[in-house]
Formats: C-alpha cells, sequence, structure tokens
C-alpha cells in the first residue's frame, strides 16, 4: 500500500534540488572558464536531471504493472549513466582545483538524487489519487 508523502519529507525534496541546482549553476556563474565550458556543464547538469527523472519513472511503471518497453528503459539507464560518466570526463580532463571537481560532482550527485526523490513524491502523491494495479503490490 502506498502512502502519501509528508510534507516535511516533500519540502526537504525540493529544498535538496534547489540547493543542489543553485550551488551548481552559482559555482559555473563564477568560475573562470570559458563560455563553452560553462555551457558543457550546464547541458549535462540538464540531462542528468531529465534522464534521471526518466529513469526514476520508467522503473517506477515496471514496478506498478505499466507497460514500459526495453529500449526505453535501457536509454533510460543508459542516459543517466551517460550523463555521469560525461560530468566524469569533464572534471577529469578540467583545469579546475581538485576541490572545484569535487564541488560540482557532489553538487550535480545531490542534484541527481533530489530530482529523483521529487519525482517518486510527485507519483506517491499521484497514486493516492489514481487506482492502482494490485497486482503490482507485490514488489512493494
Amino acid at each position: 500500500m502506498n502512502q502519501k508523502p509528508s510534507n516535511a519529507f516533500v519540502a526537504a525534496s525540493w529544498a535538496t534540488l534547489l540547493t543542489g541546482m543553485t550551488a551548481y549553476i552559482i559555482g559555473l556563474w563564477n568560475a573562470e572558464m570559458m563560455l563553452n565550458e560553462k555551457g558543457y556543464y550546464f547541458a549535462i547538469l540538464m540531462f542528468g536531471l531529465f534522464s534521471a527523472i526518466s529513469l526514476q519513472k520508467s522503473v517506477r511503471d515496471q514496478l506498478e504493472g505499466i507497460p514500459v518497453t526495453n529500449i526505453y528503459y535501457a536509454l533510460s539507464w543508459f542516459s543517466t549513466l551517460l550523463a555521469i560518466v560525461l560530468l566524469t570526463v569533464g572534471l577529469w580532463n578540467a583545469d579546475l582545483l581538485l576541490s572545484e571537481k569535487g564541488f560540482y560532482g557532489m553538487s550535480f550527485l545531490l542534484s541527481l538524487f533530489a530530482a529523483i526523490a521529487v519525482q517518486k513524491n510527485t507519483r506517491d502523491s499521484m497514486s493516492r489519487e489514481l487506482p492502482i494495479n494490485h497486482e503490482a503490490e507485490q514488489y512493494y
């Protein structure tokens, strides 16, 4: 049986997402790098957030018995891992201090995790309003 997430958890998830994204973007704004490098890191953040949400949705759909094609499921996993790999490779080759690299890596992962939590909360809130496929309850 799904429970609606508490207001405190919903607020904490949104606050974490906004904190991670804001820190990452402020770090980019203040970074001494070329504009195309800033664009690369910003695009990876947006790609990562979208792919993480898509992955969470496809995994959840499968658990609830909602049909998900294998190609979409695989692409969701691939794109999420690709975003992490692209950030890792970019930071590995960047001319940044190690502390800056760690800052970008941690704020990126914080944002991805928070985006998944926000998507989960949204889905859990909606599932209370919509009928549930009871065959899928065995997965909970």
